[in-house]
């Protein structure tokens, strides 16, 4: 690659390490946080807005991609992502914090979708697989780097800086961006599609509003809350569809929704809440059942990403190879396989075999998350890239946050059933480290065996959507299917 070249990859990997390593700090930073600014009831708010902006903003921005060009719209977003960090950094409340967290997310809704667009866009097959690898690794980096550097950001000086950090590092990949990025692209006034953006920005909060707020705040009024919601969501997504149909420029034409792209995005949609359920409760299972430090279950996790890492510089000639399909179905079957490998975890289970279990599953991730991104890339004209690409973020990360929402109460009222099992009444997820309201302390040991128990279900769920997911793959059209259809040139003869 020339200087370029290297400058654009490197601008991209840092504003994808900003926005990746900004989860893990603020995640180890919340406690002090919610501590300082008196508001622990509002900490599932800060995370939650964040996600629900991102999820939003990620099809406008692979559409405004499309329409005004890859370098400014990408830019906008990180100068978006580092105005909400900056903001961050002077809340004074825990309201004004998840406001300017919801800011934050809108850029990072950008970074997440355009820096993949503009991959699709300038690199070759062999190259790309490369690149997406890279920034894989870049996101199991910063989950390692996150805590510490977190740590030592609040013990020298205080949490405000975990957000001011941001900015230096943000703003140098704006320049290096717009001097190594070169687009010609016709000035022409554009039409946008605003009925489409306030429609599907509303049917996506309500959707996903069923599932990043406390269910178990008001048990009665849930039910209630949760069927408005579902009929706003149907009725939003009708009247976005009406509006598609007539729209000049629609934020999400309907030629993108082929039969291979819509399978990637249901895969997509699943392999992501396996993955993030993985992330989330694998390190929960080293530190609360086996008992390791955070430090060590952190470093636990590595083998997933050099495993990523090592699949994604060798993809580029297996897809050339055997094609896309045959990849995407050997990726999840690597998936189930690793999925089946958890369920042998118990309480006693040596940490090597967790390392051997990631290595194995970060080969399937790899895989599946590199090959259906490019193929994603290549499925539309450039003029289309960007919608495709930013609805592909949407399923992602819809699949992450409903995924990680489903995970965790099938998890909480497991133990809650396991505990009522063993004859013990009022313990649920919430009081399990406190006395119980009969007065009997539960033993460390108990504590352990219901965790893993519920560690248990939610390994054999990894299972079932695994296997889901590998029956979808089955389904992707062939090379000679798609011959008929499109011109993807890397992925077939």
């Amino acid at each position: 690659m020339n200087w370029k070249r290297t400058n654009l990859v490197t601008a991209i990997m840092l504003v994808m390490f900003l926005a990746a390593v900004e989860g893990t700090i603020i995640t180890m930073a919340m406690p002090t946080i919610a501590k300082e600014l008196q508001g622990f009831e509002l900490i599932s708010l800060v995370f939650s807005v964040y996600l629900l902006t991102s999820a939003i903003s990620t099809p406008i921005y692979g559409k405004l991609a499309d329409l005004y060009g890859r370098k400014y719209v990408l830019s906008i977003s990180i100068l978006l992502f580092l105005a909400g960090s900056f903001l961050c950094g002077l809340s004074q409340s825990m309201v004004m914090l998840i406001a300017f967290r919801a800011v934050q997310g809108l850029g990072a809704g950008g970074i997440f979708t355009v820096s993949y667009t503009i991959i699709g866009d300038e690199f070759p097959l062999e190259e790309r697989s490369k690149i997406q690898g890279g920034l894989s690794t870049v996101w199991g980096v910063a989950t390692l780097v996150g805590p510490f550097l977190g740590g030592f950001l609040i013990d020298l000086l205080s949490w405000h800086w975990i957000f001011f950090i941001n900015i230096p590092f943000g703003l140098v990949a704006v320049v290096l961006l717009q001097r190594s990025l070169q687009e010609t692209f016709e000035k022409k006034k554009q039409s946008i599609d605003y009925g489409g953006i306030i429609t599907l920005s509303l049917a996506v909060i309500a959707l996903l509003s069923i599932f990043i707020f406390d269910q178990n705040s008001n048990s009665q009024a849930y039910p209630l809350f949760a069927g408005t919601a579902v009929t706003i969501a149907i009725l939003m997504m009708l009247l976005f569809y009406k509006i598609e149909k007539k729209a000049k420029e629609p934020i999400l034409p309907f030629g993108i929704f082929t039969k291979t792209s819509t399978i990637v995005n249901l895969l997509s949609f699943l392999i992501f809440a396996v993955l993030m359920g993985i992330d989330v409760y694998i390190p929960l299972y080293l530190q609360n059942v086996l008992g390791y430090r955070p430090t060590i279950s952190g470093l636990a996790m590595l083998p997933m990403s050099v495993s990523w890492l090592i699949v994604s510089i060798i993809l580029g000639k297996l897809l050339v190879k055997y094609g896309g399909k045959a990849v995407t179905v050997t990726a999840n079957v690597v998936i189930l396989i690793g999925a089946l490998l958890l369920t042998t975890l118990g309480t006693a289970s040596p940490i090597l075999l967790v390392l051997i279990y990631c290595f194995v599953l970060g080969i399937g991730f790899g895989g599946a998350s590199t090959v259906l991104t490019i193929i994603i890339q290549d499925s539309v004209d450039y003029h289309q890239r960007g919608s495709a690409v930013g609805a592909n973020s949407l399923l992602r990360t819809l699949g992450q946050t409903i995924g990680i929402s489903v995970f965790g109460n099938i998890f909480n009222s497991h133990i809650t059933g396991y505990f009522i099992n063993q004859g013990i009444e009022g313990v649920n997820s919430s009081n399990l480290y406190q006395p119980s309201p009969s007065d009997l302390a539960l033993t460390s040991e108990q504590i352990s065996l219901a965790l893993n128990s519920s560690m248990h279900v939610l390994f054999i769920a990894f299972v079932i959507i695994s296997g889901l997911s590998l029956i979808l793959s089955m389904a992707m059209p062939g090379r000679k299917e798609k011959e008929a259809n499109c011109g993807i040139n890397p992925l077939q003869h």
